[in-house]
This record gives C-alpha cells, structure tokens and sequence, in this order.
C-alpha cells in the first residue's frame, strides 16, 4: 500500500473512516491522559477529522500529519480557518494558532518535526495500515518522538476473512507485540459497534468491536 493509495481514494471521495462529527472515545478517555494544557499533541494519519479542533478546543498545540493535499485544505475549508503555509520539505505546513498539519509522508517525519510533542492520538493511523506496515509504523514513531510519551489508541477487531481493509482488524495480541516491552499497555474499554456501522455489516461482518487503550512509558 503506497501513498497512491491513500492520495487516490481521497480525489475519489472513498473516504468512509472519516467522522463527521467528534469521536465519543476521544471526549471521554483523553482527559485520563492528564496532558496539561498546551501539550504539544500529534495526530498522525488524521485526514481532516475534527477530533483536531476539539483538541485544540482544550489548549493543547495539536500537530497532524496527512499525506492528502486534498484532505488538508478540505479541513481548513470546512472549519472556516485560514493557514499560513509554510514550505519545510519533504512536507508543507499549514498552520492556524497553535494547530498544524504537516502534508506528507509520515515515514518521512524526523524528530526534529517531532520537538516537543507529550502526548500521541491514534484513532485511525494503525488501523489504516496493512500488517507489513504496521510494525514499521510502531518501530518509526518511537524512533522520532523524543522521549516515550503516553498514547491513546482506538482498534478495530473482526474477522479480516469477511472484508479487507482499510480499516484492517488489529487484535490486542498484535497491540502487545507491537508495543509491550516500550510501553505498558492498559486496555480502557471495548464496544460492540456493529449496528451502528451498517455499511460494514453490508461487507460482510458478523461482528465489529471497537477497543481503547493507553499506552503508557514501560519503566
């Protein structure tokens, strides 16, 4: 899965991951982070989700990272706002107050994009990733951020025989391989999510769990 996948299913409209409206596990679990106002928070993966401005609604400095010119500047649009552009390649900046998006490659980001960030929002980054990538995903983030810094993480469990991804299925088992031994890992709840979901049903599943967890620094 290469960038043109991601680039192309956003100038088509396929774009069925996108919430129209805040996520329900990100107002109810980020305050058991105990970031403190003006944390420096990144969002990788984020499209133009409005779980950014409910971040930034809070004081936090929020950073995403979207590969999708056509995502960014929809996000701004959408919300009213006017950035500022910056051109930092490999990516470009586009900056409101104190919340950014950096458009590019996230496999390109280094730590020094990363200065500062405290805490990580992971709703639709790992779950968007096919298994190849996804240990190359866990193993690049903590190779930037610049110290281990506590994560909120939202999975989705199914059969993956019945539908392939975007969203893939990612199973607690491969949460523990992927982050256990960097990171105490602290399943926060679990949902059954399958009626609200009907065009996941028309795919095929029998059934579709949706998990939160927070990661937290391994002493």
């Amino acid at each position: 899965m290469d960038p043109e996948f991601w680039l192309e299913r956003w100038q088509r409209g396929e774009t069925g991951w996108h919430q129209e409206e805040i996520n329900c596990h990100l107002r109810e679990y980020w305050p058991q982070m105990q970031a403190a106002a003006g944390t420096r928070v990144l969002v990788p993966l984020c499209g133009k989700t409005l779980d950014l401005l409910w971040l930034a609604s809070r004081g936090d400095r929020v950073l995403g990272v979207e590969i999708s010119r056509l995502a960014v500047e929809a996000f701004f649009e959408e919300n009213g706002l006017s950035p500022s552009l910056t051109e930092e390649a490999p990516f470009v900046r586009y900056r409101v107050d104190e919340l950014e998006i950096l458009c590019g490659d996230f496999f390109q980001l280094s730590a020094a994009h990363l200065e500062a960030v405290g805490a990580v929002y992971d709703r639709a980054s790992l779950i968007a990733l096919p298994p190849a990538l996804r240990q190359r995903y866990a193993t690049h983030l903590d190779g930037i951020l610049p110290t281990r810094v506590p994560r909120l993480l939202i999975t989705l469990e199914y059969d993956q025989r019945l539908m392939s991804g975007p969203p893939f299925s990612v199973h607690r088992d491969e949460v523990d391989a992927l982050f256990s031994g960097r990171h105490r890992i602290t399943p926060l709840a679990g949902f059954d999510v399958l009626d609200e979901s009907p065009r996941f049903r028309a795919r095929g599943l029998t059934q579709l769990v949706e998990r939160v967890y927070r990661l937290d620094p391994a002493d």
